[in-house]
Protein backbone atom coordinates (compact mmCIF):
# COMPACT_ATOMS: atom_id res chain seq x y z
CA UNK A 1 0.00 0.00 0.00
CA UNK A 2 1.26 3.46 -0.88
CA UNK A 3 2.46 5.66 1.97
CA UNK A 4 0.56 8.78 2.94
CA UNK A 5 3.27 10.85 1.23
CA UNK A 6 3.10 8.81 -1.97
CA UNK A 7 -0.63 9.47 -2.03
CA UNK A 8 0.14 13.20 -1.67
CA UNK A 9 2.65 12.98 -4.54
CA UNK A 10 0.03 11.22 -6.67
CA UNK A 11 -2.55 13.93 -5.92
CA UNK A 12 -4.88 11.61 -4.01
CA UNK A 13 -4.50 13.64 -0.82
CA UNK A 14 -4.23 17.44 -0.91
CA UNK A 15 -1.30 19.32 0.55
CA UNK A 16 -0.10 22.90 0.91
CA UNK A 17 2.68 22.59 -1.66
CA UNK A 18 5.52 25.11 -1.42
CA UNK A 19 7.95 23.70 -4.02
CA UNK A 20 8.67 20.76 -6.26
CA UNK A 21 10.96 19.51 -8.97
CA UNK A 22 10.93 16.27 -10.94
CA UNK A 23 12.20 14.18 -7.98
CA UNK A 24 11.07 16.08 -4.84
CA UNK A 25 8.08 17.71 -3.22
CA UNK A 26 7.97 20.18 -0.33
CA UNK A 27 4.77 20.94 1.56
CA UNK A 28 3.65 22.30 4.92
CA UNK A 29 3.33 19.91 7.85
CA UNK A 30 -0.34 19.77 8.89
CA UNK A 31 0.66 19.56 12.58
CA UNK A 32 3.55 22.03 12.67
CA UNK A 33 6.05 22.52 15.46
CA UNK A 34 6.27 26.18 14.36
CA UNK A 35 4.48 28.15 11.61
CA UNK A 36 6.20 27.39 8.31
CA UNK A 37 7.22 23.84 9.35
CA UNK A 38 7.81 22.20 5.98
CA UNK A 39 8.49 18.64 4.85
CA UNK A 40 10.78 17.86 1.92
CA UNK A 41 10.40 14.40 0.41
CA UNK A 42 11.70 12.44 -2.53
CA UNK A 43 8.79 11.57 -4.80
CA UNK A 44 10.03 7.99 -5.01
CA UNK A 45 8.81 6.10 -1.96
CA UNK A 46 11.74 4.91 0.12
CA UNK A 47 11.23 4.14 3.80
CA UNK A 48 14.70 4.81 5.19
CA UNK A 49 17.05 7.68 4.43
CA UNK A 50 20.08 5.42 4.08
CA UNK A 51 18.31 3.23 1.52
CA UNK A 52 18.51 6.15 -0.92
CA UNK A 53 21.48 5.97 -3.27
CA UNK A 54 24.31 8.44 -2.67
CA UNK A 55 23.09 10.39 -5.71
CA UNK A 56 19.51 10.47 -4.41
CA UNK A 57 20.71 11.63 -0.99
CA UNK A 58 22.76 14.42 -2.56
CA UNK A 59 19.78 15.51 -4.66
CA UNK A 60 17.54 15.45 -1.58
CA UNK A 61 19.95 17.69 0.36
CA UNK A 62 20.08 20.11 -2.60
CA UNK A 63 16.28 20.24 -2.48
CA UNK A 64 16.36 20.77 1.30
CA UNK A 65 18.79 23.68 0.88
CA UNK A 66 16.54 25.29 -1.74
CA UNK A 67 13.46 25.04 0.45
CA UNK A 68 15.30 26.00 3.66
CA UNK A 69 16.33 29.35 2.17
CA UNK A 70 12.72 30.11 1.22
CA UNK A 71 11.33 29.03 4.62
CA UNK A 72 13.90 31.12 6.47
CA UNK A 73 13.18 34.21 4.40
CA UNK A 74 9.38 33.78 4.44
CA UNK A 75 9.20 33.30 8.21
CA UNK A 76 11.94 35.72 9.25
CA UNK A 77 13.45 32.97 11.38
CA UNK A 78 16.98 33.13 12.73
CA UNK A 79 17.61 29.47 11.85
CA UNK A 80 15.78 26.58 10.29
CA UNK A 81 16.32 23.43 12.30
CA UNK A 82 15.95 20.10 10.63
CA UNK A 83 15.06 16.62 11.65
CA UNK A 84 14.96 13.26 9.89
CA UNK A 85 13.20 10.78 12.12
CA UNK A 86 11.89 8.08 9.83
CA UNK A 87 9.33 6.29 11.97
CA UNK A 88 6.06 8.18 11.72
CA UNK A 89 5.56 7.77 7.93
CA UNK A 90 7.50 5.07 6.03
CA UNK A 91 8.64 7.53 3.35
CA UNK A 92 11.85 9.56 3.70
CA UNK A 93 11.11 13.11 4.78
CA UNK A 94 13.11 16.00 6.14
CA UNK A 95 11.40 18.36 8.58
CA UNK A 96 12.39 22.03 8.23
CA UNK A 97 11.33 23.96 11.34
CA UNK A 98 11.82 27.75 11.41
CA UNK A 99 13.10 28.98 14.79
CA UNK A 100 14.06 32.18 16.54
CA UNK A 101 15.63 30.46 19.57
CA UNK A 102 16.50 26.99 20.83
CA UNK A 103 13.21 26.82 22.74
CA UNK A 104 11.30 26.88 19.43
CA UNK A 105 12.53 23.37 18.61
CA UNK A 106 11.62 20.79 21.24
CA UNK A 107 14.37 18.30 21.95
CA UNK A 108 13.57 15.15 23.93
CA UNK A 109 15.36 14.58 27.23
CA UNK A 110 18.87 13.23 26.79
CA UNK A 111 20.10 9.94 28.14
CA UNK A 112 22.73 10.14 30.87
CA UNK A 113 25.65 7.78 30.42
CA UNK A 114 28.87 7.24 32.30
CA UNK A 115 32.26 7.80 30.63
CA UNK A 116 32.69 4.01 30.65
CA UNK A 117 29.40 3.46 28.82
CA UNK A 118 30.37 6.10 26.26
CA UNK A 119 33.81 4.51 25.77
CA UNK A 120 32.25 1.06 25.25
CA UNK A 121 29.80 2.37 22.68
CA UNK A 122 32.50 4.32 20.85
CA UNK A 123 34.57 1.13 20.64
CA UNK A 124 31.61 -0.88 19.32
CA UNK A 125 30.97 1.71 16.59
CA UNK A 126 34.67 2.07 15.68
CA UNK A 127 34.87 -1.72 15.38
CA UNK A 128 32.26 -1.67 12.63
CA UNK A 129 33.78 1.08 10.48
Amino acid sequence: MASLFTRIVQGEIPCHKVWEDAQHLAFLDIVPIQPGHTLVIPKREVGYLFDLSAEEQAALWRAVRTVEAAVKQATGSARVCLMVVGWEVPHVHVHLVPTRSASDFPVPPKLKQTPEQLAQMAERIRGRI
